[in-house]
């Protein structure tokens, strides 16, 4: 059985602040059930140790640099069968709430301290210094967080193979060079081929240029950031790299995510019998506090409010939304102006937008479940799971066709519809009036569903009328049919990690 180390910065259900969580939570757990021996490691926060308990201390060693002695701490991902290493050291991690933000909203000013030590920790395991009989053959490194350890395992001989997975270019793990020193770190690895970057230290380059092998969250995001415009200024290096980085698609959780079962709702359906999905609509409307019409195409938003998100383009549109026969519900929180422009637009059209700043995992579900379309005009999007979510629970995506959105989503026209593969609504130019043409197009589709189903068609005995299956409920259909499970995404990494082994 393979041996496969996986480090992250969070994990579901232990710690979460976004699509990072989700994939270390469910990607391992997928892993195991293809034969991979998997030890998940991230650092013992005081939600992660609470939620892996019953935990044991199976390591304890010194780190240079380190003021104290650091624990190596096991337990089990909730709800799978799934080993979890928790790196324990109290004044690095013993801080609850947002694992990378103060109370403030600021970033600790340590975090490249803390972080190089989980780069450490995951070094001398993968390595054999731990004193653990467990030893990985392959380190799968994630996000800035875990970047210094393929730059630091590159030092070394005999070492597992490395994979490094870029889940936000955004995001890169900038420090001064002070920190470089102040960390302790091989001199030779300052060097612009290296973990220099303009003058800073950048703990993604250490996974960018020594990890054996680079993966993205979807195949159209592994070529977007090899150009300026998604590049963050690392275009060139991925260039460089282009033999060795490929994008896999993320999937979701199908048993947390299922209509049929779902304990979040209060009317379950599936593919074969779409009647409780207007049941569940018309209880989205009344929770937030629109009238319940069912002629209206009820889209719905769920997520960080943030311009990346495409917020501010979905303002500028809302006027112009509101004439249509539509109505939007909200669930988000973030940028501060956002929020109150949010705010305020609701006040202007309080029949056709409510909004609910913060988050509810129980509400995004009956969001998902209740709404007929899903907006997320992402300027750009690695790969996205709310589009995901939603063709599970057949509502139709309306989308911004870049990164993994361009990858899950097929844009509808004659062509798409004819071949079978339409599954939602795409648009292609970054700005508010393409996404406005998009919602349009969706809004006229529903309106001839909502038409045809009251008409109906002649049934085979005289008078009686029957519902035909209308464009818009094949697209539903189509959707809700898709492989969309992390057993399709495990497997490419599991052949990844074989074809590393081999090299």
């Amino acid at each position: 059985m393979p041996k496969l180390l996986f480090v992250t910065s969070e994990a579901q259900p232990l710690i979460k602040t976004g699509g990072l969580a989700d994939v270390s939570g469910s990607l391992p757990a997928a892993l195991k059930k293809l034969r991979w021996s998997v030890r998940l490691m991230l650092p013992a926060y005081p939600e992660a140790m609470e939620r892996a308990a019953p935990l044991k201390t199976i390591a304890r060693f010194y780190l240079p640099g380190v003021p104290g002695q650091v624990r190596l701490l096991e337990g089990h991902l909730p709800d799978s069968q799934v080993i979890v290493w928790l790196v324990d050291f109290g004044p690095a991690f013993d801080r609850r709430g947002n694992p990378y933000l103060d109370p403030d909203g600021k970033n600790w000013p340590d975090n490249a301290e803390r972080f190089a030590l989980l780069s450490r920790c995951a070094t001398e395991v993968a390595m054999g210094r731990a004193g653990l009989r467990w030893v990985p053959e392959v380190v799968h490194c994630n996000d800035w967080q875990s970047g210094l350890v393929p730059a630091l395992l590159s030092t070394e001989t005999a070492r597992p193979a490395t994979l490094f997975t870029i889940h936000n270019l955004a995001y890169q793990g900038l420090f001064p060079q002070a920190s470089f020193h102040a960390l302790g770190l091989p001199p030779h690895l300052w060097a612009a081929e290296g973990l220099e970057f303009h003058g800073d230290l950048s703990f993604i380059k250490g996974g960018l240029f020594f990890a054996d092998h680079i993966t993205t969250v979807s195949p159209n995001y592994a070529r977007e950031i090899q150009t300026p415009e998604f590049g963050c200024g690392l275009e060139g290096l991925l260039q460089h790299r282009s033999r060795e980085l490929s994008g896999i698609l993320n999937g979701i959780d199908v048993a947390q995510w299922n209509p049929a079962d779902d304990p979040h709702l209060q009317h379950s359906f599936d593919a074969r019998d779409l009647s409780n999905k207007a049941e569940n609509k018309r209880a989205l409307q009344k929770t937030f506090g629109l009238p319940r019409d069912h002629k209206k195409l009820l889209l719905a938003s769920v997520g960080r409010l943030a311009e990346q998100k495409g917020i501010d383009w979905l303002l500028a549109a809302i006027q112009r939304l509101a004439s249509l026969p539509v109505q939007l519900v909200l669930l988000g929180t973030g940028d501060a102006k956002l929020e109150q422009a949010l705010r305020k637009a609701q006040q202007r059209f309080p029949d056709r937008l409510s909004v609910r700043i913060g988050y509810d995992e129980g509400l995004a579900h009956r969001i998902e479940a209740g709404a007929d379309a899903f907006l997320m005009p992402s300027r750009f999007e690695p790969c996205g799971l709310n589009q995901l979510y939603s063709q599970r629970y057949g509502t139709l995506p309306i989308v911004h066709a870049v990164g993994g959105l361009k990858d899950t989503v097929v844009d509808y026209s004659p062509a798409t519809l004819a071949d079978g593969s339409a599954s939602g609504f795409c648009f292609y130019q970054p700005r508010a009036e393409a996404l406005l043409e998009a919602v349009e197009r969706a809004a006229t589709l529903f309106t001839q569903h909502i038409t045809e189903q009251t008409a109906g068609t002649p049934g085979k005995t005289g008078g009686q009328r029957k519902k035909a299956v209308s464009t818009w409920q094949k697209m539903m259909l189509t959707s809700m049919g898709k492989d969309v499970s992390w057993r399709r995404s495990a497997r490419q990494y599991a052949k990844l990690y074989q074809e590393l082994l081999k090299r």
